[in-house]
């Protein structure tokens, strides 16, 4: 198998962590560990199919940690790896990008309950 060649770092991060639902991913991992159907009611919109194909890949690049608990029925548990947690500027740097495109078009953050906010709770190191 031949070695991938970039034309530049951002093609080569775009690989990895592009797409749909990648980010997404990641910025509910780099929060907390979730279980496989609370992950996937943080996203709506993505199917259990292309949730489970997604953390795979992301699994398969040194990402996600994925962590079976040999209990009937099984519980798997997803995190970030200290790979992945390496991210977490890079995600701010988009949230705080997306905070700033959202008030230049008039649009909020919609919650559960159809309120709007602002999403910064949690920005730290």
């Amino acid at each position: 198998m031949r070695a991938k060649v970039y034309n530049c770092p951002v093609e080569a991060a775009l690989d990895v962590i592009g797409g749909k639902w990648k980010a997404l991913i990641l910025w509910w991992l780099h929060q907390r560990t979730w279980r496989f159907a609370e992950l996937r009611r943080q996203i709506p919109g993505i199917t259990e199919k292309m949730l489970t194909q997604q953390l795979r890949e992301l699994e398969a690049h040194g990402i996600v940690n994925r962590c079976v608990y040999p209990t009937v029925p099984p519980k798997v548990e997803y995190s970030l790896t200290d790979y992945g947690r390496s991210l977490k500027r890079a995600l701010w740097a988009i949230c705080d990008w997306g905070n700033n495109h959202m008030k230049r078009m008039g649009l909020g953050l919609a919650r559960a309950n159809g309120a709007v906010r602002e999403m910064t709770a949690g920005k730290g190191n």
